[in-house]
């Protein structure tokens, strides 16, 4: 169905009790920890198996399923019971977006496309733009449309004209989700309207989520807070209010239904760190944002991302063999942030992994090997070491002139 119209978003995260209640509160909660009532299935995560350095409290949030997910590493920071199969209403529609952006990628749709409205699409109810059938629209405003306002209608406009069905695209969506590891999960749809075979949890939606994340691009609509269609004639206002209401928030999707109740997978990035928090079955709305905006309120104020490389850094000079250059680039396929506990930001080493063997011929952006990122002797994060540049493999007479120089260095006291 589409989103509950909530009222204006105000963050609380304490609510004060009168009087001579605080006391009896306090008690009650002393209680229930002892027990291990509260605390039974939430869990904040240790990184690498380590401690930060400052003291962390216990974290208690009220959402059914809950998880706090570094974007970088995928290392999982808090869960409550992050495995747990549930129906995510719109947040569905996060993997609607990333076969989108994988399409975009690959060539096969364009943002320029002109996607018409089906008869179908236009029959989906809940959140929409009001589509009519046949009517035209640039692929660019139904994806503005299904971030900013979760259009059903669009949604399946989108999904009919990669796929030319919704039947085949959920397919896609299903292979997608195997792909990614997300094995609480089955699609029946584009949108997440209600099915009881439709589901997912907390922990594979932070998988899509994160790479999903992956394409820049999306963050020019999930920011969005009012725009318009149809040359202004409707208004589009965001269904997440974190976006203006949470410091570096960039995303990303709200979900309601009265089987989902309401759902976010929210991300947010401050200084170099970027993380996800989903949370799903909550009661209303206010609460929705509240548990979001205080997962990543811990994972702020506890952990830190230290960057080690940037995308295209040259990180080392990896030998050749048999070409025309002697060493070739590795290069920094993609940047490399690895996750710390604050204050224990200065333990993150690096360590260079070349493959055994590099041989030419050698193209620019072929892999090398890996740049990884260790915290007291733990791998925290990786990435490929690539290529910077093309080496051709060496015809017969470099080869035997490379020898001769080899021979007379050796001789002159200046080789290895």
């Amino acid at each position: 169905m589409g989103e509950g119209d909530d009222a204006v978003f105000r963050r609380f995260f304490a609510i004060p009790c009168p009087g001579r209640n605080v006391a009896w509160i306090v008690y009650l909660l002393c209680v229930l920890t002892c027990a291990g009532i509260i605390s039974a299935t939430s869990t904040p995560v240790g990184c690498a198996g380590q401690q930060p350095a400052q003291s962390q409290p216990r974290l208690e949030i009220s959402a059914p399923s809950a998880i706090l997910m570094d974007s970088s590493s995928g290392r999982v920071l808090y869960e409550r019971d992050a495995h747990k199969r549930m129906p995510p209403a719109s947040i569905t529609k996060i993997m609607t977006m990333l076969l989108a952006m994988e399409a975009l990628e690959a060539g096969k749709i364009s943002l320029n496309d002109k996607v018409i409205a089906s008869e179908h699409a236009c029959s989906m109810g809940g959140s929409q733009v009001w589509l009519e059938p046949g009517e035209e629209m640039l692929m660019s405003d139904m994806l503005k449309a299904i971030a900013v306002v979760s259009a059903n209608d669009c949604s399946v406009a989108v999904a009919e004209h990669i796929a030319g069905a919704e039947e085949i695209f959920v397919d896609m969506m299903n292979a997608r989700a195997k792909e990614l590891g997300m094995n609480d999960t089955h699609f029946v749809n584009a949108t997440g309207l209600p099915h009881p075979d439709h589901y997912t949890s907390a922990y594979d939606i932070a998988l899509m989520s994160r790479e999903l994340l992956k394409h820049p691009k999306v963050h020019e609509w999930f920011t969005i807070w009012i725009d318009y269609l149809r040359d202004g004639k409707n208004i589009l206002v965001n269904t997440n209010r974190l976006i203006k209401d949470y410091k570096g928030a960039d995303g990303l999707k709200t979900g309601y239904t009265e089987e989902a109740k309401y759902c976010l997978a929210a991300t947010a990035k401050r200084d170099g760190l970027r993380l996800i928090s989903v949370v799903l079955g909550v009661p209303d709305s206010r609460t929705r944002f509240n548990e979001a905006a205080r997962l990543l309120d811990y994972g702020f104020r506890y952990y830190v991302g230290v960057e080690v490389a940037r995308a295209g850094d040259i990180v080392t000079q990896a030998p050749v063999q048999r070409g025309v250059a002697e060493t070739v680039s590795a290069v920094a396929k993609g940047p490399l942030t690895a996750l710390a506990p604050r204050g224990e930001e200065k333990k993150i080493k690096t360590e260079i992994r070349l493959d055994e063997r590099i041989t030419a011929p050698i193209t620019k952006g072929q892999k090398l090997g890996e740049l990884v990122a260790l915290l007291d002797g733990e791998e925290v994060a990786r990435v490929d070491l690539v290529a910077g540049e093309d080496v051709k493999k060496a015809n017969i007479f470099q080869m035997f002139f490379r020898i001769i120089r080899n021979l007379f260095r050796m001789f002159l006291g200046r080789g290895k």
